[in-house]
């Protein structure tokens, strides 16, 4: 199957934030793991089942474990089996003096919110939601956002220039998850960062509306290749995996979509976390960048590609779209 891989630093940025607590408190034997010296205990909060979605939970999980092998940091993942968990399982872990706790997605923004509320001096970090839009506006609830626009753009470019080179006309596509900011950022750069290395390009898209079932996701993926798609982008978490699969049934490019969590950690140990906003990541932070690539791949493009980089995190290429359907 030909691949290529985006990665969202996610987890780095999430050990940054742990990293400038020096919290302590007692063991309650349910850390997934502890390093020697003042202890950070670290929470996170995902859906149940989706520690392997290949997106953000799985990647944040990972970000956590990189945080307690390169830092003095105990976490515990906790999976909710619903939304109703949220509130109940963030307060259990601000009862237990966590020094950091981090909800996944978009989804956990409300229930951040209204427990962060509660408890002042606990600090709560929620990925890929606008502090300004928590509930109450806690300052001691930090927004970690990404500029999945600056990623999206970096793998469009590569993409385009792959279907440049197929016979006939150049059509890419998209499949995405629910119709959420983040999932929006990464699919309107990725058709801007194709237009550019292809203008008369054509750009589909199509949502599930599920994050877990790969039968939808393969289903709108089969449909756009026969409707001559060449590349498909998933940001679809584990829905996506069928996506990729369609792709690789049809000899197509696939493109995943992943991220991580270590540099919030490691701001909190540094003592330069700070509540009440958000902390923005991209390209020239090493906040998001492109991971694996199939060696398929000429080196002449993957070299554009690292020219194209430079340029956006420079501040050469501004204003990349982060809404579908505007440009």
């Amino acid at each position: 199957m030909l691949r290529l891989t985006t990665r969202l630093l996610l987890s780095a940025a999430l050990s940054l934030a742990l990293a400038g607590c020096g919290g302590g408190g007692d063991d309650d034997g349910d850390g997934v793991g502890v390093n020697p010296g003042p202890v950070l205990k670290v929470g996170l909060i995902v859906d149940k089942g989706q520690l392997d979605d290949n997106g953000f939970n799985e990647l944040a999980f990972k970000g956590l474990e990189r945080a307690q092998a390169e830092l003095s940091v105990e976490g515990r993942v906790i999976e909710s089996a619903t939304a109703a968990d949220y509130i109940p399982n963030m307060t259990s872990l601000a009862r237990k003096n966590y020094d950091l706790v981090i909800g996944v997605g978009f989804a956990q923004g409300d229930a951040i919110g209204k427990v962060a509320q509660k408890f002042p001096e606990t600090r709560f970090a929620i990925i890929d939601v606008d502090q300004a839009f928590v509930p109450g506006k806690p300052t001691n609830v930090q927004g970690l956002l990404f500029r999945e626009e600056e990623v999206g753009y970096l793998v469009g470019y590569l993409a385009a220039l792959q279907e440049k080179r197929r016979d006939g006309a150049d059509v890419i596509s998209a499949v995405g998850g629910m119709k959420e900011p983040p999932v929006d950022r990464f699919i309107a750069g990725y058709f801007a960062g194709a237009r550019e290395a292809d203008p008369g390009i054509k750009t589909v898209v199509g949502y599930s509306q599920d994050w877990d079932d790969q039968a939808k996701c393969k289903e709108l993926a089969l449909n756009q290749i026969a409707d001559g798609s060449g590349v498909v982008f998933q940001v679809a978490g584990g829905c996506g995996l069928g996506a990729l699969n369609a792709a690789g049934e049809r000899e197509r490019w696939g493109i995943g979509v992943d991220s991580a969590v270590f540099l919030t950690i490691k701001s909190i140990q540094d003592e330069t976390w700070q509540g009440g906003g958000n902390a923005t990541f991209g390209l020239k932070e090493d906040g998001v960048g492109l991971g694996k690539v199939s060696a398929e791949v000429p080196k002449s493009d993957l070299d554009a590609v690292q020219a194209i980089r430079r340029r956006i995190a420079s501040g050469e290429i501004t204003g990349i779209p982060t809404e579908v359907g505007k440009s």
